[in-house]
């Protein structure tokens, strides 16, 4: 049979065998291709259908956190109001909210049986008799689903919010999402956040709509979605295989024809290539490259490049190893120039009589101590290549601080609550200089309270440092010293190219800081 074969084989013309051939190597593969592009356009489906419900969660999300950020801000605006007693709560609350981004300013003030103190823009309809007690929370949609309304229980009475659609509706467009249609129900009304024309699908896609209901507020409200899902049709599905397996076709004839003198020739370099390791010595070639003189011309060229590159690796390695001396040279000699000028500043402070110059003496020994740190660690960290580690910076700049404190402020504690993270030697400078003022700061003025130094990682690039303290919380009030502390805060978190976040008693700051470290020592690629 197998000889049969053979001879009508040998019988037929050229163009006859190439085509025996081409049908035999395409036909299988055809059938692979067919069953391999069923399975991707599935995947692809599924992907599709993945992807639609992640835009829903997103969109529930994003409105669950308007809603309770707007929530937190009137509550806590609301309990300091109360608290503090004043003679217009709601002048108080107004003010407490103004410091709060994209936070309501409409609210009302009840008591606590429901007396309604004082009203501050337009609620529009709301529900009197509704009372909540204190740290309870309840949300409905208003009359025509104009407005979502929140009423929070607080100490000494109840306050009430309202987030209109189109802040909601501004929630929903922030999340780059596009639905069909989107929604918030309390199970009796209804507020539409947004709704989109349908789409006209592509040709080779199929439209369809995915539906999804989400609970927020702690199950008070329910977030619906509508998203377009563009699925491929499966009648169109050998349309997009016919150029694929046209393209199999004759790139099998090209490698017909070009497999004896070109693939073979360039797999025996390629394969030499592959196995050549750096630094073992010259790029052996096999000798047997083809008939071609561009691929003998290319596998010399080879070699010559090889060598060139070795060369410059060594040359490169060379001059490496002499920066890296140089840079620890240079921050061992700061550290130690800085050493000295601390120790000058607090030999001059013990021969002078007055109080301010002793006292200016340790402010400014603090700052240089604060810099000396920073090189201190950056020179541990050279060899790691790591940039600077925060957590034992700070942790030596805290007992610093402490042992140079006045004596009024020898008993005040520094809590630490420290990621480890690495960041920059710019941002370390201005970390310890920052949490230098601050803590100087509070331990002139507020030498009884603690101070609070908390560090966590926000992002693979991003870190949020937020410092503690209830002198944080008082005002310049044309205070001279209290202005110039907070043009320097300031300027530090200007340096950090961030925002100096200001809330009850604490100041936060983004630092930029490295992705985390794999367990050997290499950055970890999100």
């Amino acid at each position: 049979m197998i000889s049969r074969l053979r001879n009508w084989f040998d019988r037929l013309t050229t163009a006859g065998k190439l085509l025996v051939l081409m049908s035999a190597a395409v036909l299988p593969l055809g059938a692979v291709l067919i069953w391999a592009a069923n399975s991707g356009i599935e995947q692809a489906n599924a992907a599709v259908s993945a992807r639609a419900a992640d835009q829903s969660r997103a969109i529930a999300r994003a409105v669950d956190s308007r809603i309770a950020r707007s929530i937190l801000a009137l509550r806590v605006a609301a309990n300091g109001a109360f608290r503090e007693g004043g003679p217009d709560l709601c002048a108080d609350v107004a003010q407490a909210l103004f410091s709060s981004p994209n936070v309501p300013q409409r609210f009302t003030l009840r008591g606590n049986d429901g007396t309604l103190l004082c009203v501050v823009g337009d609620l529009g309809q709301q529900r009197p008799t509704l009372l909540v007690r204190p740290g309870e929370v309840r949300l409905w949609i208003g009359p025509n689903g104009s407005s979502v309304y929140y009423r929070v229980g607080v100490q000494g009475g109840i306050a009430t919010g309202a987030l209109t659609r189109e802040e909601l509706s501004d929630a929903v467009t922030a999340t780059s999402v596009r639905p069909v249609s989107a929604s918030v129900t309390d199970g009796t009304g209804t507020m539409q956040l947004s709704s989109a024309p349908g789409r006209r699908a592509p040709q080779a896609l199929q439209a369809e709509i995915v539906r999804a209901s989400h609970p927020i507020a702690g199950q008070q409200l329910t977030v619906e979605t509508a998203i377009s899902m563009e699925r491929i049709a499966s009648v169109d599905r050998l349309i997009i295989l016919l150029p694929v397996l046209m393209w199999i076709a004759a790139a099998l004839l090209s490698w017909l024809l070009v497999s004896r003198f070109l693939i073979e020739p360039l797999r025996r370099m390629q394969r030499a290539v592959s196995a050549y390791e750096p630094g073992s010595g010259k790029l052996e070639l096999p000798t047997r490259l083809g008939a071609a003189e561009e691929i003998r011309e290319l596998g010399s060229a080879f070699q010559r490049a090889v060598e060139r590159i070795e060369e410059n690796e060594h040359q490169m390695a060379d001059a490496l190893e002499g920066q890296r001396k140089l840079v620890r040279e240079v921050h061992h000699r700061v550290k130690n120039n800085l050493q000295v000028v601390a120790s000058l500043l607090n030999i001059h402070s013990r021969s002078v009589e007055s109080q301010d110059a002793r006292d200016a003496y340790a402010s400014i020994g603090r700052r240089v101590d604060a810099l000396a740190v920073v090189h201190r660690n950056h020179y541990a960290e050279l060899e790691a290549n790591r940039g600077i580690a925060l957590r034992p910076l700070l942790s030596e700049l805290a007992a610093s601080l402490r042992g140079s404190a006045p004596e009024t402020a020898r008993s005040m504690e520094i809590v630490l609550d420290l990621e480890s993270l690495n960041s920059t030697q710019d941002v370390a400078v201005a970390v310890a200089f920052l949490t230098t003022e601050i803590v100087e700061h509070a331990m002139l003025n507020e030498p009884d309270e603690a101070v609070q130094l908390r560090l966590h990682r926000t992002s693979d690039l991003t870190a949020r440092f937020t410092l503690a303290s209830p002198i944080l919380t008082d005002q310049a009030d044309g205070n001279k010293e209290r202005i110039q502390f907070e043009r320097i805060v300031g300027g530090l978190a200007r340096q950090l190219r961030s925002n100096l976040d200001k809330g009850p008693g604490t100041y936060g700051v983004d630092l930029p800081v490295f992705p985390p470290f794999s367990s050997d020592g290499s950055t970890q690629k999100s």
